[in-house]
């Protein structure tokens, strides 16, 4: 049977290094499901992988997109789904590892079919928010839907502005258009999740939030700052840099906030993905009983 391993979890626990000795030791490739590796022109905030590991193993949607292309999950799941199909003919297993936890919902359950939103609406919608700010779009989206208030990220103003917009447009709101509903895929998904204890996470987070401003990840902010209003830039580890660019604060503080926000950010995942029972968790250094549990599902299922 055809099987997907997914590698989840927080943010700078280690999922890259674990996904390329999967990889090795299966003969197979790597998809990511991380939507900030997307993009060609980032690479040291997103933690993309080194040239060298991306030439020991394949990788798939890494730096595939530019920061002005509009890409969103629904395109991404048509692609993986397709791509993983045409792997499958030649490679199994294969791997899908990343921390957006949308996108790896998305192969793993697919994503909900939400109504086309009226032209008319979304112009007035966007609008209202580029006159009014994003604090008063987090308020509209409490207002309408305050259960997916509590679940979406409020620094998102993409996915702010899409929930007001179904609200604005159909009188319901958001969550009710959230299904839910798990699609089969055909292929069989063993999930490994990645998490350590916290004080020692958050340690590894401020490490390599060091590590990637002596790379250089100022000078990345800078060349792309000039389009810094665009979605694919609201994200941590530029946001903050640019608010630096701004004069709103010191290099110090900018750095600082870039691990608060990372820290914050993994807690999400991993309230995120800690509803999901069909993950098997470990420890970064339980390699060996990684590949164990694999290959036990495997055997199991068949």
């Amino acid at each position: 049977m055809n099987t997907l391993i997914v590698v989840l979890g927080p943010t700078g626990v280690g999922k890259s290094e674990i996904s390329l000795h999967l990889a090795r030791y299966f003969h197979s490739e790597i998809i990511s499901a991380d939507s900030r590796q997307f993009f060609r022109e980032l690479s040291i905030g997103t933690a993309v992988p080194s040239p060298e590991d991306l030439k020991s193993v394949p990788h798939h949607f890494i730096q595939c997109r530019s920061i002005l292309d509009y890409y969103n999950v629904s395109e991404y799941e048509t692609e993986a789904l397709k791509l993983i199909d045409e792997l499958f003919q030649h490679k199994n297993p294969l791997l899908l590892t990343g921390g957006s936890m949308l996108y790896v919902d998305t192969i793993c359950k697919g994503i909900d079919d939400i109504p086309t939103i009226d032209p008319l609406i979304r112009d007035e919608v966007v609008k209202w928010y580029q006159q009014n700010g994003i604090e008063a779009l987090q308020k509209k989206l409490l207002e309408l839907d305050p259960d997916y208030y509590q679940i979406v990220d409020l620094n998102n103003p993409k996915r702010l502005l899409h929930a007001v917009e179904i609200c604005q447009m159909t009188g319901k709101s958001f969550t009710s258009f959230r299904k839910n509903t798990i699609r089969e895929r055909p292929f069989r998904i063993i999930k490994i999740g990645i998490n350590q204890n916290r004080e020692i996470l958050y340690h590894r987070i401020n490490e390599r939030v060091d590590r990637m401003m002596h790379s250089g990840l100022l000078d990345e902010a800078k060349a792309v700052y000039q389009h810094r209003q665009l979605n694919s830039l609201n994200t941590v580890g530029y946001k903050e840099l640019f608010s630096y660019l701004d004069g709103g604060c010191s290099l110090d503080e900018a750095v600082d906030l870039i691990k608060r926000n990372s820290r914050k950010y993994a807690r999400k995942q991993l309230t995120w993905f800690r509803r999901d029972l069909e993950i098997s968790w470990f420890e970064p250094d339980q390699l060996n009983e990684i590949i164990a549990r694999i290959n036990q599902k495997m055997l199991e299922d068949n």
